[in-house]
């Protein structure tokens, strides 16, 4: 028997294991996790195209500042003045080639009430800070703008470290405090929009939003784009949801004041992850985290996004499940760890057992194979294979579609900046970015699992007990650029010497072979 032959022979016989009643179950199961996420998806896109059609119709019955205010009576001076006021707490980290156009739409704000911008930077040594201040020199008889030195962080991620010297440093009489993280885009009626909901229903805990991800047309770009597609359909509610993006956090100022809910001891005492950390709370205390359908912000990706900095990313992003502050967050994160993971697998075996089925095929119908067993099982898999693709068209065309739409909301909340476009978006490196993602997710959650420890921006933390108990920093563990916005981390002076791809991996080997001494 020649090599091809015994290879036709594994072919066919894959081919008749791939028929078997659970390998259909698992192909049956991929078809609905597609038609799940059309779903998710196709009402996200619902709730964004009736912000779309409330802003248009405002506007043609004579709104031209609908972007800014449902009822353009909002805007009289009279009721302007009586807005309350908000201090925006931005915690920097490096500087690349998006942060400028970032920081200038948060600046630029249309919000009548009383604002002010905290800038806040781990150490004056940080690229931001002088980008930053002479950035706010330009606007410094316009905006109530400063920067403020953190210093560095001992019993907590150096972000929350940040966010709360900025709550500390906020004005006595702020009466909300936004987060935002420096990669934001916001429209111009983004932080009105907010102060609106919170005034109007007192009880809201945290008002949240989430990113639109504009690919730079690298294949990790993508491969972000496709991962934070699935969680804004949780985004997309119009109303209450148990999400939260810590990009975005609009929350009572009094709550930070008081510690209310343990809001400023749970971040400050191990705190790694600031959003699952505050989700946790909310929950535990049965407080409200509401999305407007308004905030969808902008997030363009860094042109030069490798696939090492998406799976940086990705780590980072698996991490978080590995800290918690209760029982029962500890509980709810591992039941999403193995939920993902399962769900991730699920997606992607059907796709593997395709190829298997087409190239059966294919050699079946090269050699004109007669045998009714083989066709059988060739025509039964090909089958199963159409009904896979028309389940992936829809799941793509609805994921377009969602895209379409918040594109159209983003230009119509920002009229002034340039347009964006689904011009630019590759579908075939988004269908490829799908499975990338999803079957590398559960090989970064079991790492993340079992490291305990994740370098991020060139600090490595170490967790115990779902809270950091250990902080490690040196400049030659860390790369020189963040993973999604590609800012640089280091001054000249403080850049880290260049290391070979085997170098690091060397390192990376090394940390995870190494026991851990720390654990008790």
């Amino acid at each position: 028997m020649s090599t091809l032959d015994s290879i036709d022979a594994i072919l066919f016989s894959l081919s008749r294991a791939f028929c078997s009643p659970f390998a259909v179950f698992v192909q049956i199961q991929g078809c609905t996790i597609c038609l799940l996420l059309a779903l998710g998806w196709l009402m996200a896109a619902y709730v964004r195209n009736r912000e779309v059609k409330r802003i248009r119709n405002s506007m043609k019955a004579g709104n031209s500042l609908a972007f800014l205010y449902q009822d353009i009576n909002e805007l009289e001076h009279s009721r302007q003045v009586k807005l309350p006021r908000v201090s925006v707490v931005m915690p920097l980290k490096g500087f690349g080639e998006h942060n400028l156009h970032n920081w200038r739409s948060q600046i630029t704000s249309l919000y009548g009430g009383p604002l002010e911008f905290l800038f806040v930077v781990e150490s004056t040594e940080d690229p931001a800070y002088h980008a930053v201040s002479r950035l706010l020199s330009m606007y410094q008889d316009h905006v109530e703008a400063k920067v403020v030195v953190a210093g560095l962080s001992t019993t907590c991620s150096q972000k929350i470290h940040n966010q709360l010297i900025g709550v500390e440093k906020m004005h006595k009489d702020t009466k909300y405090v936004l987060f935002l993280d420096d990669d934001v885009r916001l429209h111009p009626g983004t932080i009105g929009a907010l102060t609106t909901e919170m005034e109007k229903n007192p009880e809201i805990f945290i008002q949240t939003g989430y990113p639109l991800d504009l690919p730079s047309g690298t294949l990790g770009s993508y491969c972000i784009y496709e991962y934070h597609m699935p969680c804004s359909m949780g985004f997309a509610t119009g109303g209450r949801t148990f999400f939260l993006w810590g990009g975005c956090m609009m929350m009572h100022a009094d709550d930070f004041r008081q510690d209310r809910y343990g809001v400023v001891s749970g971040l400050r005492d191990g705190g790694y992850s600031d959003d699952m950390t505050l989700a946790s709370l909310a929950g535990a205390h049965k407080r409200l985290i509401t999305s407007p359908p308004v905030a969808v912000f902008p997030h363009p990706l860094a042109s030069d996004l490798s696939f090492g900095r998406y799976w940086n990313y990705l780590r980072k992003q698996t991490f978080v499940l590995e800290s918690y502050i209760s029982k029962v967050n500890w509980i709810m994160n591992k039941a999403l760890f193995a939920v993902h993971c399962y769900l991730s697998w699920g997606f992607v075996a059907p796709y593997l057992m395709a190829i298997i089925h087409v190239t059966s095929a294919l050699r079946i119908y090269i050699k004109g194979y007669n045998q009714l067993e083989d066709t059988t099982f060739a025509s039964g898999g090909m089958l199963l294979v159409i009904t896979l693709a028309t389940c992936t068209f829809i799941e793509l065309l609805s994921m377009w579609n969602l895209t379409r739409r918040e594109v159209q909301l983003c230009n119509m909340l920002s009229p002034e900046a340039p347009r964006l476009s689904l011009a630019t978006y590759n579908w075939g490196l988004v269908f490829i970015a799908m499975l990338v993602d999803n079957f590398l997710y559960p090989i970064s959650a079991f790492r993340s699992h079992f490291s305990q420890s994740i370098n991020w921006s060139g600090i490595r933390y170490h967790l115990k007990n779902g809270k950091i108990f250990k902080i490690e920093r040196r400049k030659d563990m860390g790369p020189a650029k963040t993973d999604l916005g590609g800012k640089h981390l280091y001054g000249k002076k403080g850049a880290p010497q260049k290391a070979s791809f085997l170098s690091s991996l060397g390192r990376n080997l090394a940390h995870w072979r190494q026991p851990k001494k720390f654990d008790v």
